[in-house]
């Protein structure tokens, strides 16, 4: 049985909700996104509280009851808030920096590697310092999504732990050869 899906989400003050069928527009002040939800969970807008209900007891359409409040959940704290993922690189030489709005990342491949903003769908990047990298957006998907695409360039590798990992990323490190 699904609880989260019962759960009511609370809107805050200066987010606008529409609904146009099985589309829903949240909008706030970081901006607005739209998603389309399933037709077997409808969506109740009270004042400034948002329920959800299913037409079903099918085991998939209860999954998806969850889902969809969740997903309703951080569509609200996207456009409140926002998202963030931090990457930190390791390894001699490895450096991020910032060239106008693309990040470049010199990660011991010959040349650089570089991620332009303008393909990545209201991604914005940052780097503090040269060895960690930040990723905002308002889209928890697309902004999880971009910074499992930046750790794939160099994923860390598990002998010496070089590579590019999340801040707080536990890496299980092997023994190597014995050299007898």
């Amino acid at each position: 049985m699904s609880r989260i899906g019962y759960k009511v989400v609370d809107l805050p003050a200066g987010v606008e909700v529409k609904q146009d069928g099985n589309v829903v527009t949240v909008k706030g002040p970081k901006g607005e996104l739209t998603r389309e939800f399933s037709k077997h969970i409808t969506m109740k807008i009270e004042g400034n509280v948002v329920t959800f209900e299913r037409d079903s007891e099918d085991s998939k359409i209860k999954a998806l009851h969850g889902t969809t409040r969740a997903n309703f959940n951080n569509m609200v704290i996207g456009v409140t808030e926002g998202f963030k993922k931090e990457l930190e690189l390791r390894g001699v030489g490895y450096r991020a920096q910032m060239k106008g709005k693309t990040l470049v990342l010199n990660v011991g491949y010959s040349h650089p590697v570089e991620f332009d903003p303008a393909n990545e769908k209201g991604v914005e990047f940052a780097t503090p310092s040269t060895t960690l990298v930040v990723v905002e957006g308002i889209n928890k998907e697309v902004v999880g999504d971009v910074a499992a695409r930046i750790r794939a360039t160099r994923a860390p590798e598990p002998y010496k732990g070089k590579g590019i990992r999340y801040v707080g990323e536990f890496v299980r490190r092997k023994e190597g050869k014995t050299g007898k």
